[in-house]
């Protein structure tokens, strides 16, 4: 009996999707549930996981393919499922020995606690050492993205190298080193192909661009900027951090305190929560923060739903976890829908100021960027503080720029003094 595996249903506002990846190619045996292809949208990868135990018969879309909901994309064969595990210990006989003994041992360093299933199910598949992939998860988790990087590297090199190796002939003079004066021939030796690369951009990139262009023609985007000491912030997560991830089991960042205190300001100015409908301006009375979170893939932007209503605790948990499942591949439609504001830190990165382009069809946008010491005036004294510029980008249309000022300087005051947070002053 076979069966057959078709493109799932899409959300409502994905069109298409694009096969990454094959992950079983026709003859492999596969199990129940395992994922047999990623399916790239512009929003989020989605896997297609096997509905049975069985064989790949054949394959009807390869990798590189548009597909829309409901497409036929492989076929099972489900007659062979009684002994799945028996086809890779056949294919294996018939396939010449290409690996030394010494290579075995790779595939047994997977099992790691450390590797999410789909993370540790491609590096099974490919043999690979997860100890030799560099990790970008927190932690230095190793994410999907870096083993398909990993994996693209390494076919590159392979498929690079007869074209770069030089011809070995003459091994003894290739050795000897060119004359000193020979300059005008020993440059074009030194020289590879003026080679070019061109890589089609991912989807995710591609809706990225797109809204990047959309968000500059469609509003009239302009940056305030201003600085912020976070002396009293600082203290107070020196002070409280080791108390509060026994607690809350959640690190204390940055981050909450920064969400935090846009509430507070969003609440005294209504203007920088609202959004553009036509000739209308909606107002939002809720508060869907949006925290932009930087993949391999590309940039994401999780909601943190009515934030207003919840802890500091339950801020830092909600962005840790949007930020391991954006990087892990994992993130689901529903978690990068909607929001009425977002924060973007370019400060992990270094930066020490930007111009934040607005997350359409919102109307603003904070920056924020890299803590530095500068000498400050306190008082009478001139001292080192641990100083942030922030920028806030808005959509000049509905936002004036006296309430955009005066919305970074209502931040600014809640981050110096934040016990006014907790008093809502």
């Amino acid at each position: 009996m076979t069966t057959e595996i078709r493109v799932p249903q899409l959300p409502e506002s994905v069109a298409d999707a694009v096969i990454v990846a094959w992950h079983k190619q026709p003859g492999d045996a596969i199990r129940r549930d395992e994922n047999l292809a990623d399916l790239e949208t512009d929003k989020v990868v989605l896997e297609v996981p096997a509905p049975m135990n069985g064989v790949m018969r054949e394959i009807s879309a390869a990798a590189g393919t548009t597909v829309t909901s409901g497409q036929l994309l492989a076929i099972i064969d489900a007659a062979s499922a009684a002994a799945p595990a028996a086809a890779p210990q056949a294919l294996r006989a018939a396939a010449p020995a290409a690996l030394p003994a010494a290579a075995e041992p790779a595939a047994a360093k997977t099992d790691d606690g450390r590797l999410s299933p789909s993370v540790r199910r491609l590096v099974e598949e490919n043999r690979l050492d997860p100890t030799a992939i560099a990790g970008s998860g927190r932690d230095g988790r190793v994410t999907k993205s870096d083993v398909v990087e990993f994996l693209d590297k390494r076919k590159s090199v392979a498929t690079a190298a007869p074209v770069s190796e030089p011809p070995r002939a003459a091994p003894a003079a290739a050795a000897r080193p060119a004359p000193v004066a020979d300059t005008a021939s020993a440059r074009p030796a030194a020289r590879t192909a003026r080679a070019e690369r061109r890589v089609a951009m991912t989807r995710l990139r591609q809706r990225i661009a797109a809204r990047m262009v959309e968000a500059q023609a469609s509003q009239a985007l302009l940056t305030s900027f201003n600085e912020v000491d976070l002396t009293a912030v600082q203290e107070l997560r020196a002070r409280y951090k080791d108390s509060f991830e026994k607690t809350h089991g959640a690190k204390l960042g940055f981050m909450s305190f920064f969400v935090k205190a846009s509430i507070e300001a969003l609440k005294r100015f209504a203007i920088v929560n609202a959004s553009v409908d036509g000739n209308d301006i909606v107002y939002h009375e809720y508060y869907d923060i949006g925290v932009a979170v930087s993949t391999e893939r590309g940039l994401m932007v999780p909601i943190v739903r009515d934030a207003d209503l919840k802890s500091f605790a339950e801020i830092e948990r909600e962005i840790s976890g949007y930020a391991a499942r954006a990087r892990d591949g994992s993130m689901a439609l529903e978690d990068l829908t909607g929001g009425t504001f977002t924060l973007t830190n370019g400060g992990v990165f270094g930066s020490l100021m930007s111009t934040p382009i607005v997350n359409a069809p919102q109307s603003a946008i904070l920056g924020m960027h890299k803590i530095q010491q500068r000498p400050m005036v306190v008082g009478a004294e001139i001292l080192a503080r641990p100083m942030m510029y922030l920028a806030l980008t808005y959509d000049h249309r509905i936002i004036d720029g006296r309430d955009a000022v005066q919305f970074l300087v209502a931040v600014k005051d809640y981050l110096e003094d934040p016990g006014r947070m907790l008093l809502q002053i």
